[in-house]
This record gives C-alpha cells, structure tokens and sequence, in this order.
C-alpha cells in the first residue's frame, strides 16, 4: 500500500513538473520576438534641466545591466552635464542626492550628443531613413522580430514635446512614425514612455498595433522634479523616472515581474501627477508581457541534435582536452550596485549642506548684534 502512494505521489510530481516546464516554455516563446532595441532621449539644453539627463542616463543604465548591449542602444543627450563648467564634479552625473550613484560611469556611449538631438534626427533613426554614410552606431538596425523600448524625457505640454527649446514634435509626428515602423516591419512589440509634463497627450494619437504606451502625467497636469541638491543648485531626477528606477533595480533577467507591475509604479500619492497607460493597442495581455520582454535581451541559445528529456535533471557532459580540464563555473546574477540601500540611505557629514536661508539668516544675526552693540555711527567700519 505504502509502496503504491508513493508512485501516485511520484506520478503526480512529475505530471506537475512537465506543466511547469510547458507554461513556461508556452511563456517564453509567446512574444514572439528574438532581439531587444532601445531608443533614449533626453531632449532638453541648459544646466537647470540637469534631471533629464539624469533621467535619461539612468534608464540607459538599468537596460545595460539587464542585458541590452551597447550595439542596440541608441542614446541621444541635448546637453553634456558631465563637461558642464558649472559642475562641481566634473565628469560624472549623479541621479541621487548624496551622491553615491554615478550614472555616467565609465562605459557611457553617446551617439548623438548636442545639437545632433534634433525631431529630424529622431524621426530618421525610428524610420531608418538615414544617410548612407550614417555609422551603424547610429542607427536602429531593428526587424520584425524586434521589441523596442523608446524613452522619452524633457519639457512638453498638450500634444507636444519641444527639442532644444528650439523646435517641437507634435503626437500626430510621433503617430505617424510609429506607423511607418510598422509598415516597414521594423518592430515586433513597442513598449512607449514618456516623462514630461502632459504626457499622456503624446500617445493619444497612436493607431499602430502592437504598440504600449506610458506616460508621467495626465493632461492638464504637470510632472514633478525630484531630489533637489543645494551642492549642485539644480534638481537631480523627475518624480516618475526616479520610482521607475526604483522598481527596476528589483529586477533581473530571470525576473517574472510583468507590464501589469510596471503600471503601478509611482501612484499619485508619490508622483503628485496621475501617471497613465494605454494598452488598447496592445495584441497580448499586458500580464502575460515580462519587463525583461522590453528592459532586457533576449538569451543567446544552443542549437543541438541531441534529443533532451526536460522532465529529467540535466546532467553535464564532460569535456576532455588535451592539454587540461576546464571545469564549468557557476554564474549567478549579483546586485552590481546596491541603488536600493543607497536611496534610503542618509547623506554623509562631508556631503552636508546648510538649509535655504541660513547663511542670509547668519548675516542677518551677525547686523542686528553689531547694531545693538554699537549704534549706527559705527555703520562706516563695515563699508
């Protein structure tokens, strides 16, 4: 009897094993896509719009920690804060107060810096409408099988986002060139976001399919600044991207986490603006569509003959050389910077910074004592 229970418990681990490994596979292979792209803009100039390069750096950080290589990044900067006369700290642009999150880094590649962030510019990287002597570094050299992440930050209002505060891209320019991507079959799925004031006037116009879409606020509302830093005199982040951030420090390339997660990330009670989404566009069910699905890189796989049985552990094969045995190392992804401990964290002494009004408070003290000891008649040894 007892030996009966146990193969009826056996049976029903290895039924209940082969459905995960089928839900899983079935999950794997539902977005049907085999490569990852980004396209990062930050489209404002000036030191005071510091946080959107902040911004800007700081997601081209995380989609490089989850795996999305340089070759598929397209990152665009209106302005270099790191070579900024009026940076304190030369060459690095921090996205947290106290300074301890350098998101410049060493490993930054621009490809378009300056005045080479331009609505034309931006169209033709999206449409692959470029000059033929365009470097591939340049340009977004996706396909039909590619899933893409756009990110946009700067200055706009009710249908529009200026570059440069020169120049602006209307909803209807955007709608439009999302649709010649996708007439051109250069996208699988399109994961849209944008942090800028109105920003959920910017996807109002989109018709494409297969198209997601969020924004930092709702029309008639603005998107708030964040982290402000006296040492540097401007605000460091935007409200939205910086809980963006957050969340995305919590994930990893194995991570389950879905769209439906990632929607509730900075709520009003954060935010102070009312962060949207629209998913109507979208063919799947934005549950069934992994972060890593547009925030990571597909996982390069092994074409083998061989025939796996994946209801039994797999064993591995040894390999003989010649000369010496190469023994397989075990990976496993690490925190590679402890941004979670570093937000909570308190600003250190050295890095203290007296509050608004006290140096003009202190001068004010210093007067009132000086006239109360010795009257007005002595005001001429001041000046």
């Amino acid at each position: 009897m007892k030996i009966l229970t146990l193969l009826s418990l056996l049976a029903t681990h290895l039924s209940a094993s082969s459905v995960n490994i089928e839900e899983n596979a079935g999950q794997f292979f539902s977005s049907g896509h085999t490569n990852n792209w980004a396209v990062l803009v930050c489209t404002s100039r000036f030191w005071f719009n510091y946080r959107h390069v902040a911004n800007t750096l700081s997601v081209y950080r995380s989609v490089k920690r989850l795996g999305i290589p340089d070759s598929h990044i397209v990152l665009m900067l209106a302005d270099d804060m790191a070579c900024n006369h009026r940076n304190p700290k030369p060459a690095t642009v921090f996205s947290h107060k106290n300074m301890e999150l350098n998101v410049y880094g060493d490993d930054v590649e621009v490809d378009y810096r300056g005045y080479e962030v331009t609505v034309e510019n931006f169209l033709r990287v999206l449409t692959g409408r470029l000059p033929p002597s365009t470097p591939r570094s340049k340009r977004l050299l996706s396909d039909d099988r590619s899933n893409i992440l756009i990110y946009l930050t700067g200055h706009g209002g009710n249908g529009f986002l200026k570059f440069q505060d020169s120049e602006e891209i209307s909803n209807v320019e955007l709608a439009d060139a999302f649709e010649q991507m996708w007439q051109k079959r250069r996208y699988n799925e399109l994961l849209f976001i944008i942090d800028t004031c109105q920003g959920a006037s910017m996807y109002e116009r989109f018709y494409s399919p297969n198209l997601m879409a969020l924004a930092s606020s709702q029309v008639g509302e603005d998107s708030l600044s964040h982290q402000p830093d006296l040492a540097i005199g401007v605000h460091l982040m935007d409200r939205y991207t910086f809980y963006l951030l957050e969340f995305l420090e919590d994930i990893h390339p194995s991570s389950k986490a879905n769209m439906n997660d990632l929607f509730k990330v900075c709520p009003k009670s954060q935010c102070v603006s009312t962060p949207g989404h629209r998913t109507d566009l979208f063919l799947r069910d934005p549950g069934s569509a992994l972060i890593t699905d547009f925030f990571g890189s597909v996982r390069k796989v092994e074409i083998t003959m061989e025939t796996i049985n994946l209801t039994e552990p797999i064993q591995q094969v040894e390999q003989n050389f010649v000369n010496e045995e190469r023994q397989k190392e075990t990976y496993s992804y690490v925190d590679q910077l402890p941004v979670s401990e570093i937000i909570h964290q308190k600003p250190k002494q050295k890095d203290w910074h007296p509050p608004d009004g006290f140096i003009l408070g202190l001068w004010t003290l210093i007067l009132l004592v000086f006239f109360k000891t010795y009257g007005m008649k002595h005001l001429k040894h001041i000046f």
